[in-house]
């Protein structure tokens, strides 16, 4: 069956890194546009970046543009959201998600950007 298992979240200081993985397995990856999105405490979820399938096309939010990169492995399956210069409004758990016949979605991961 299909899995998204997200990994690499946890505690940044204002200015820091995280990056983040995503596992993916039970479809063929290499042929599916790729998702980041979070969710923050009280707000609705929302797109953080998305990514063609062989990774010549990406996608993000306007405010994450210019500090977070999404990239892909396909001989992985794997897809990365690169967080550079953090800031305290990231604070949210960030899901990985694909669209094949129906949603999928990942368990998510928590990112507390705070000092």
């Amino acid at each position: 069956q299909v899995q998204l298992v997200e990994s690499g979240g946890g505690l940044a200081q204002p200015g820091g890194s995280l990056r983040l993985s995503c596992a993916a397995s039970g479809f063929t990856f290499s042929r599916n546009e790729m998702s980041w999105y979070r969710q923050a405490p009280g707000k609705e979820r929302e797109l953080v970046a998305r990514i063609s399938r062989y990774g010549g096309s990406t996608n993000y939010a306007d405010s994450v543009k210019g500090r977070f990169t999404i990239s892909r492995d396909n001989a992985k399956n794997t897809v990365y959201l690169q967080m550079n210069s953090l800031k305290s409004e990231d604070t949210a758990v960030y899901y990985c998600y694909a669209h094949l016949v129906m949603d999928y979605w990942g368990n998510g991961t928590l990112v507390t950007v705070s000092s």
